[in-house]
């Protein structure tokens, strides 16, 4: 069967992400004066690695295969903070509600979510809205269902609409993985090995 994007690489991953955070967008320049100025080039992206534990030789060439096949062919799946798949405070495996985006706050920063009853968002809890993602940076209660106005980071982007679904259960972006950051080395004792991705945020 063809493989059909967004893939979904990490639903079952036999692995970990090592890293996951914002990278800017952003270039510096020094003038004569010694003054440096920095500009912006955009909104910044989420950018990932992933590791995986050791493996046999056959699980090893099944992710290899797979991952190359991702990177070569630049397709995109869906990237995730994996320490982060659920709030903090909502361990197990228990269903979580999906709320709504109800409102932006005049900052372009901060947002108030519906539909979250009983849920306590902390700090560094990720959120999806939409298809983008965005990480709480101060926390929130949803009480009676409705969060009061907290901050998150990135900016909201544009398309972020009133009404849009906001996601708590396995929050995430799609992503590419970056060419020639795939390692797929195996001991060649025993053909076991692991493997090593990065990726970086993909948009329209």
């Amino acid at each position: 069967m063809a493989l059909t994007e967004p893939l979904d690489l990490l639903d079952n991953f036999p692995g970990w992400s090592t890293d996951f955070a914002l990278r800017a967008r952003q270039e510096q320049s020094r003038h004569a004066s010694g003054r440096t100025r920095t500009k912006d080039l955009g909104s910044p992206l989420w950018a990932g690695t992933w590791a995986t534990r050791v493996m046999n030789p056959n699980e090893l060439d099944r992710w290899r295969a797979l991952l190359s096949v991702a990177m070569i062919d630049q397709m995109t799946f869906w990237g995730r903070k994996l320490s982060r798949c659920r709030p903090a405070l909502h361990p197990g495996s228990s269903t979580l509600p999906t709320g709504e985006l109800q409102s932006v706050g005049v900052s372009n920063k901060s947002i108030r979510v519906d539909d979250l009853t009983g849920i306590s968002l902390s700090v560094g809890d990720m959120i999806q809205i939409g298809n983008d993602l965005y990480e709480a940076v101060e926390p929130a209660v949803a009480a009676v269902g409705l969060t009061p106005l907290f901050e998150v980071r990135p900016h909201l982007w544009p398309n972020a609409a009133v009404g849009q679904p906001a996601i708590i259960s396995k929050p995430g972006c799609l992503m590419t993985i970056v060419p020639g950051s795939l390692s797929a080395s195996a001991d060649p004792r025993t053909g076991r090995g692991s493997i090593t991705f990065s990726a970086i945020e993909a948009r329209g």
